[in-house]
C-alpha cells in the first residue's frame, strides 16, 4: 500500500508554542516536512525513512496538542493525610499512573538489554503516550495493563485524515471498512501486525495493553540501528512514528518536561488532555471510545386555536425537554477498592548463604470489609545490605493477585552476604501502608569433616611434613562448599588452647603461626591446608579443624628423629 498523507493539521497556536519551546533541540536536526497553505502535508513532502506502507506507526492519526506547564515538575515530599506515609507530590501533569509508568520503565529495561545501542529513555515513551492517549486515558487500565475499553482513533477514511482501507478485517479496531489507530500508543492494525510485542508475558500481543504497546513502541523507535542519544536520530524516530513537525515539537516538549522529574500517581487518576490536533467538527477527537447514541429529542407540540378568537391562536406551553439521564459513576478499579494488605501465612524466611529460601512471601489484598480483591498489582521489593534476589536475579517483582486476592512473590535466593534484610510488599497505584518481612541469611555450614587420605603425617625435627593436610566437608551427606573454617595446633585433646611448640605454619612473611583463620572450603567441599613445619620438639601433636555448623576433626602429627 502506498503511503497516505493529507491529514488536516490543526491547533496552530498550540503547536507554535511547542515549536518555540523546543527550537534549540529540533530546529537544525529535524528532517524537513513541507506543508501546503492549509497546514496539510504536501503530496511530495519529504518523510523520514520508515514504514512507507502505513504512514508511520499511527497512520498519522490525530494526537493531543496540550503542552506541559512551564513550572518545573520536580516533586516534593509530603505526608498522606490518610495514612501518614510520605509520598511525592508535584505538578499534576508530572504524575504518571503507576501501571503505565511501570510499563514504560520495563520497556526501557528490555531495550537496554536487547538493543543497548539505541539508548531509549523511558521518558520518550511517556511523552508519546501522553500525546497519543493521555497516558491510557489517565491510567484506566486493569492489573495486567489492559485498558478497560478500547482506545480508538477516528476512521482513516480520507475525510480529513489519511486514507487507509481495512487491513485486519476489524480484528484490532472493530472496523471492517477502514483502519483506526488502536490502544494507548495508537498503532494502526497493519503496523501492529508486525511490530506488536508481548510486554507482560501473558502470551498475547494486545495493542490495548500498555505493557505490550510500550514495548512495541520502543522497538519501533529503535529500528534501523538508531541511537536515540543523538538528537537528529531521535527526531527522525519520532517523525517516523507520526510524520508531523508539530507532533515532533509536542513530543519533545513533554520529553524535556518528564526528564526534569515525574512522580507515580494511582491508576485512573492521571490528568487528561483536552486539545486535539483534529478540530474537524465532523470527526471524532483523538483518541476515543465508541460513542454512545444520544437520546432523541421529543417532538414539539403544535399550537391550538384559542377558544372564541377569530382564528387567533395562543401558544400552548412547551413541555419541558426530557432531561438526559445523569451519567452513571465510573466504577472504581480493583486497585482503588483495596484498603490494606494482610499476611497470607508467610512462614519463617531463613536460608543458608547461596541457597533458596524454603518459604515464599505471600500477601492478601483486602477491602475494608476484609474481602480479598483480585486483579491488583502487588510489588515486592528487597531492601537492605544484601545480595539476595528473587528468582531471575531481580530485587523487585510485581505480581497480580488471584481470585482470592492473594499474591505470592517469586522464590527468594540467598547470596553470600549473611545477616538480615527486608522484603516489602506494597500495592501498585495506591498510597497504602505496606507489609515488611524480615529475612535472614545464615552462613554456610558443615556437620562432618574427613581426611582425604589415611597416610600418617610424620616429620623429623626441624624439617617439613611431606604431605599437606587435605579435608572434605559435608552437610547432611551433601558437599559443603564455601564453608568457613579455622585450624589450630592445640596442646592436647582436653586443652584446645594454641600450642607454643611443635609443628607450625608460616605466614606470608615466613613467621611461625599455629592458628589459621578465614579458611574456606572450595565448591567441592575440599579444604587443603598450607605446608606444616616442625621445630626441635619431638612427640605426637594435634591439629584441630572447626567449621561453621559444628564439624570438628582432630588430626595427629608425629615428629620423631630419623632412624639411625
Amino acid at each position: 500500500m502506498a503511503a497516505h498523507f493529507g491529514r488536516l493539521r490543526k491547533g496552530a497556536t498550540t503547536t507554535a508554542v511547542a515549536a518555540v519551546a523546543v527550537a534549540a533541540l529540533s530546529a537544525s536536526q529535524a528532517p524537513g516536512v513541507t506543508t501546503d497553505d492549509l497546514g496539510r502535508q504536501a503530496a511530495g513532502a519529504a518523510q523520514p525513512s520508515g514504514d512507507a506502507k502505513t504512514g508511520g506507526a499511527t497512520g498519522d492519526s490525530p494526537y493531543y496538542t496540550d503542552l506541559p506547564p512551564l513550572k518545573s515538575p520536580n516533586p516534593s515530599p509530603s505526608a498522606s493525610p490518610t495514612t501518614g506515609t510520605t509520598v511525592s507530590v508535584g505538578e499534576a501533569e508530572a504524575g504518571i499512573p503507576a501501571t503505565v509508568l511501570d510499563a514504560y520503565k520495563k520497556a526501557e529495561a528490555e531495550l537496554r538489554a536487547s538493543k543497548p545501542g539505541c539508548n531509549l529513555p523511558w521518558q520518550l515513551l511517556a511523552a508519546i503516550g501522553k500525546v497519543e492517549s493521555g497516558q491510557a486515558r489517565g491510567g484506566r487500565v486493569d492489573a495486567s495493563g489492559t485498558t478497560y475499553s478500547p482506545i480508538l482513533g477516528p476512521k482513516l477514511d480520507g475525510n480529513g485524515f489519511a486514507l487507509i482501507a481495512d487491513t485486519d478485517h476489524g480484528a484490532y479496531d472493530g472496523d471492517p471498512a477502514y483502519d483506526r489507530a488502536v490502544g494507548p500508543m495508537q498503532f494502526i492494525p497493519s503496523t501492529w501486525e508486525w511490530a506488536g510485542r508481548d510486554g507482560n508475558g501473558d502470551g498475547k500481543k494486545d495493542p490495548n495493553n500498555v505493557y505490550d504497546a510500550a514495548l512495541a513502541a520502543g522497538h519501533y523507535l529503535c529500528r534501523f540501528d538508531r541511537d536515540l542519544s543523538v538528537q537528529s536520530q531521535m527526531n527522525a524516530a519520532i517523525l517516523n512514528y507520526n510524520n508531523s513537525t508539530e507532533y515532533l515539537n509536542t513530543v519533545l516538549s513533554w520529553l524535556e518536561y518528564y526528564r526534569k522529574g515525574t512522580h507515580e500517581v494511582p491508576d485512573g487518576t492521571g490528568t487528561l488532555p483536552s486539545h486535539s490536533s483534529n478540530s474537524d467538527p465532523g470527526a471524532s477527537p483523538s483518541p476515543t471510545t465508541p460513542a454512545t447514541p444520544s437520546t432523541p429529542s421529543t417532538p414539539r407540540t403544535p399550537s391550538t386555536p384559542k377558544p372564541g378568537g377569530a382564528g387567533s391562536t395562543s401558544p400552548t406551553p412547551k413541555p419541558p425537554a426530557p432531561s438526559s439521564p445523569a451519567p452513571s459513576p465510573t466504577p472504581p478499579t480493583p486497585t482503588q477498592t483495596v484498603d490494606h494488605l494482610e499476611d497470607a501465612n508467610t512462614g519463617k524466611l531463613t536460608a543458608t548463604a547461596g541457597s533458596a529460601f524454603g518459604t515464599k512471601v505471600a500477601v492478601r489484598a483486602e477491602s475494608k470489609a476484609s474481602k480479598g480483591v483480585a486483579k491488583v498489582r502487588v510489588r515486592f521489593t528487597i531492601i537492605g545490605d544484601t545480595d539476595a534476589a528473587f528468582t531471575g536475579g531481580e530485587s523487585v517483582a510485581t505480581v497480580v493477585t488471584g481470585s482470592a486476592g492473594t499474591a505470592t512473590a517469586p522464590a527468594l535466593v540467598a547470596g553470600e552476604k549473611t545477616g538480615d534484610f527486608t522484603v516489602r510488599a506494597t500495592v501498585v497505584g495506591r498510597v497504602l501502608g505496606g507489609l515488611d518481612y524480615t529475612a535472614t541469611v545464615t552462613p554456610r555450614q558443615a556437620d562432618t569433616l574427613t581426611r582425604a587420605s589415611d597416610t600418617a603425617l610424620t616429620c623429623v625435627p626441624g624439617g617439613e611434613f611431606a604431605d599437606q593436610v587435605e579435608l572434605k566437608a559435608t552437610y547432611k551427606g551433601a558437599v559443603a562448599g564455601k564453608v568457613a573454617a579455622t585450624a589450630t595446633l592445640i596442646k592436647s585433646a582436653d586443652d584446645a588452647t594454641e600450642n607454643d611448640k611443635g609443628p607450625y605454619f608460616k605466614d606470608a612473611d615466613g613467621k611461625t603461626i599455629r592458628t589459621l583463620t578465614d579458611l574456606t572450603t572450595d565448591a567441592d567441599g575440599v579444604l587443603k591446608l598450607p605446608k606444616l613445619y616442625a621445630d626441635d620438639a619431638t612427640g605426637t601433636f594435634l591439629l584441630r579443624v572447626n567449621t561453621t555448623g559444628g564439624a570438628v576433626l582432630t588430626v595427629e602429627l608425629k615428629v620423631a628423629a630419623a632412624a639411625s
